[in-house]
């Protein structure tokens, strides 16, 4: 029994501590160790031997202000065709936020859920829906989880939203990831070597959720000729 609680154990502490890193690179201004305790749900000791772990690592970097802030070690993980997607994504991102003047997102899919790649703010928005960058929800929920799931080969039995969704070439939903907003999505035709993409664009307006499709269309296509 004993070898089993150990590996229980381990788990834990490392499901933790990639939570610890997760949280500390989604925060703008870093993170002290009280409040990765308080969202972890730990006591600060845990929390705190999370953290130098992390930091023997570089994966996280403790500055003057006793702030965590993502280290210099994680630029040596972001390699691979990840890096490559959201460098060719990104200039894409920022027109197609300006265009639009509205939150514009990079989602692949990673297992089943939806992963935010990239998120583009718009330059001059007064207001705006955003969200960070590594946020997650199931695939088939929102537009972006519709449209990963139409950018994949037909199955049986799949959504009638998933079937519908690849006729026209984008996805529409209301409400199913950020309450009272729409979201529009188109999925990235494929690219041998790239994970199944798709560009995502989520506002409270609706009559810019209706009009948006084709800047949308037309930002994938201008992704996919990057890609070559």
């Amino acid at each position: 029994m004993e070898p089993a609680r150990s590996t229980a154990a381990g788990s834990q502490t490392l499901a933790r501590g990639l939570r610890a890193l997760e949280l500390v690179a989604g925060a703008q201004d870093g993170l002290s160790v009280q409040e990765i305790a308080g969202q972890l749900d730990v006591h600060r000791s845990i929390a705190s031997r999370l953290l130098a772990t992390l930091a023997e690592f570089r994966l996280v970097a403790r500055g003057q202000d006793n702030r965590y802030r993502p280290g210099a070690g994680l630029a040596a993980l972001a390699t691979g065709v990840h890096l490559t997607l959201r460098e060719a994504a990104d200039p894409v991102l920022r027109d197609l936020a300006a265009e639009l003047n509205a939150t514009v997102a990079l989602l692949v899919i990673e297992g089943q859920e939806a992963v935010a790649l990239s998120v583009v703010e718009p330059p001059r928005a007064t207001y705006l829906i955003s969200f960070r960058t590594g946020g997650h929800h199931p695939l088939g929920r929102g537009s972006a989880g519709v449209a990963l799931l139409a950018a994949l080969p037909p199955r049986p039995g799949e959504p009638e939203a998933v079937a519908e969704s690849r006729e026209r070439g984008y996805a529409s939903t209301f409400g199913e990831v950020e309450p009272g907003a729409y979201g529009v999505a188109v999925p990235l035709p494929s690219t041998p070597g790239m994970p199944t993409a798709c560009i995502n664009l989520i506002t409270h307006r609706a009559e810019l959720a209706e009009s948006a499709p084709p800047a949308l269309l037309a930002a994938a296509e201008t992704l996919h000729a990057a890609l070559g």
